[in-house]
């Protein structure tokens, strides 16, 4: 068993935090309608991609009934429509729909993961349990140190939660620290002879930015293409 696989496995096993664990296994139990004759994940979602991706991207926490019920990041719900369409579009995913962990998709040279890796109600997560989960996203962080070169953030709680795990695990983060903002673009200096990132700031991917035309598909197509190139993946 490689070490990100082994990572991937003791993250899904994790019960460090009380109230998203009552949340995630309630929504399992209950279900939404739609979904009544699936059997849901119900624990913390791995990241999904490549172990020697060089672009990493940053999201959240899994939807309730996407991640929490697929077991994959960003699968069976409409963010995750709206991401991996963008990805496919710039030629980073080979299909255009992320809708079950079999489904055959195939991410080139990305990586998929979340600062805190079980569903919240409500969709968000106290700073309390960000701080929690970061451990993991520091381990993440450092697996992928040798190939990763451009990490996108989706959204400003994301912001927050990278920029002091990029710094834990070895990366030379300003200060102050970069503000959050779409296509806000910071180049962070790595510590030894590895080198340096290009991180990149991106509104969420979430139903509240794209129905209302906050991120449209060209937005997002943007600043993938621009890190897709930074990773020198295009």
């Amino acid at each position: 068993m490689d070490a990100l696989t082994d990572l991937d496995r003791r993250i899904a096993g994790c019960r460090a935090c009380p109230r998203l664990v009552d949340w995630r296994e309630e929504v399992a139990r209950t279900k939404r309608a739609a979904f009544a004759d699936q059997t849901y994940w119900g624990r913390p979602v791995p990241g999904f991609g490549p172990p020697d991706a060089r672009l990493l991207i940053v999201g959240l926490a899994p939807a309730a009934h996407g991640g929490n019920r697929t077991g994959r990041m960003f699968t069976g719900d409409r963010s995750g429509d709206v991401l991996y369409q963008a990805l496919y579009d710039v030629g980073l995913a080979s299909q255009p729909t992320s809708v079950a962990v079999d489904d055959g998709l195939e991410l080139y040279g990305v990586r998929v993961t979340a600062p805190v890796h079980c569903a919240p109600p409500a969709n968000k997560p106290t700073p309390g349990e960000r701080e929690t989960c970061r451990s993991w996203l520091v381990a993440e962080l450092g697996l992928l140190r040798p190939t990763v070169r451009a990490i996108v953030v989706l959204g400003a709680f994301g912001w927050q939660a990278t920029l002091p795990a990029l710094a834990q695990a070895g990366w030379s983060v300003p200060r102050p620290r970069p503000a959050f903002g779409h296509g806000a673009h910071v180049v962070l200096d790595g510590v030894d002879a590895r080198g340096g990132l290009d991180l990149f700031g991106c509104f969420h991917v979430s139903q509240r930015n794209t129905f209302t035309g906050r991120l449209t598909p060209v937005m997002l197509r943007q600043v993938l293409s621009e890190a897709a190139r930074a990773a020198s993946l295009t």
